[in-house]
């Protein structure tokens, strides 16, 4: 594992989730989670799938990592409940 590699992961990540939230305005978790949540998906996603897909290079590697960023914000964001909010 390049550890640059996993800091491009996680920064690509932290980039996505910052984006969905800004996209999704009712359902945005706050810039701190947000960014956790992009990094962890990005961290995870940047190390598992380029080796599952068969890509290589440092491109493709981000562009997952910010694509799994983006999906693990939006999952957690849709079953949080907002604080004050009735169903």
């Amino acid at each position: 594992m390049d550890i640059m590699s996993l800091l491009a992961s996680l920064l690509s990540g932290g980039v996505g989730g910052n984006v969905v939230g800004a996209l999704l305005k009712g359902k945005n978790l706050g810039p701190m989670l947000n960014s956790v949540l992009g990094a962890i998906g990005g961290g995870v996603g940047g190390q598992l799938l380029p080796g599952m897909l068969g890509t290589g290079g440092t491109m493709a590697n981000v562009g997952l990592s910010a694509a799994t960023g983006v999906v693990l914000t939006m999952i957690v964001s849709f079953l949080t409940k907002k604080p004050g909010a009735t169903s």
